[in-house]
């Protein structure tokens, strides 16, 4: 993926989102008619992936808070944090690329996006946790350094710290 070919920023009034498909109905839908609904109602942040050249959204993500139990967690993972109940997340709720836009690495992109969003949060935040709607999907968090919750299926959740790490390295090799 060529940088100056696409960027990420937060969704506006003025992004054209009407004739956005990635193939998964309820995917397009949300981003057609409810993502703005959820913007309003500050339960969620949408952003966009536009193509530079077009002005097309060729992606988008949404990122809201959440907060994960420590006994859902692997214990090499909860015997590092400090013994409360929970500790505190980013939910990446949807992340769906354009079916002309495949190919391009463009979610890998806008997970490491995500993942640069919530570390630079003014809230502090442990992981991030999605829920993949299907296998495909959990093959992409997986292969990404997502891990499975000990107990919460199919909820998958990658450490901040982690997966910043995973996408630097992937950026020098």
């Amino acid at each position: 993926m060529s940088q100056s070919a696409f960027f990420t920023e937060a969704l506006v009034p003025d992004h054209d989102r009407s004739s956005f498909t990635c193939g998964v109905e309820p995917l397009d839908r949300y981003l057609q008619q409810q993502v703005t609904q959820d913007m309003r109602r500050r339960v969620a942040k949408c952003f966009v992936l536009t193509e530079q050249a077009t002005g097309i959204v060729a992606g988008y993500y949404t990122l809201s808070g959440t907060s994960v139990f420590l006994a859902d967690l692997p214990q090499a993972f909860a015997k590092r944090l400090p013994r409360y109940p929970s500790v505190p997340a980013a939910l990446l709720g949807r992340l769906a690329i354009a079916t002309a836009y495949r190919g391009r690495h463009l979610g890998a992109a806008l997970l490491a996006d995500a993942a640069e969003r919530a570390s630079r949060a003014d809230l502090a935040v442990f992981a991030i946790v999605t829920d993949p709607k299907d296998d495909q999907a959990r093959r992409f968090y997986m292969k990404h350094g997502f891990v499975e919750f000990t107990s919460v299926q199919p909820r998958l959740f990658v450490p901040i710290d982690s997966i910043l790490q995973f996408f630097e390295a992937r950026s020098r090799g």
